[in-house]
């Protein structure tokens, strides 16, 4: 009889965020690691439109991952990639959404660099997590403090 036991995956955090509402109006407080950002909501939907919709900066994450990872690449190929430009747009219709993307590469690229950067796209760690359906999953208890963390305080480094 056999007892193996397969362990569960070991996982080290790659990066944090934490978002912060408070009042009676839509718009968050983000800090990303060590960057302040922040998220609201169009006046249309009841919000002051004073920084993007949490969907925009999603879009903004897939964009500039895809460019990062595609000027990466080429780099390390020394293949004359001037720029990158990502265009996404989300869209809705009869209960689902999808996203789309197009990528402008320019530069003196031939077509199999080309086509190769494009297969690239489509396995940067954002869009894995986009299009995989990476598993949010409730992360362990941590204690409640009376009044939250400044951002930029190790109290709020660790949630």
């Amino acid at each position: 009889m056999d007892h193996t036991t397969t362990a569960a995956p070991e996982f080290v955090r790659s990066a944090a965020a934490v978002a912060t509402s408070t009042g009676d109006d839509y718009r968050v407080e983000i800090r990303a690691g060590r960057h302040p950002l922040a998220a609201d909501e169009p006046e249309s939907a009841g919000g002051a439109d004073t920084a993007p919709t949490p969907i925009g900066l999603l879009l903004s994450a897939l964009g500039s991952c895809t460019a990062i990872t595609l000027r990466m690449y080429a780099r390390r190929k020394d293949w004359p990639l001037e720029t990158v430009r990502v265009h996404l747009g989300y869209e809705k219709g009869d209960g689902t959404a999808r996203i789309t993307r197009r990528i402008d590469l320019l530069g003196d690229l031939d077509d199999a660099q080309r086509a190769r950067l494009l297969d690239i796209a489509d396995r940067t760690p954002v869009t894995r997590a986009v299009g995989g359906g990476t598993p949010i999953v409730p992360a362990a208890p941590h204690r409640t403090p009376t009044r939250p963390a400044p951002a930029g305080t190790e109290a709020a480094d660790h949630e």
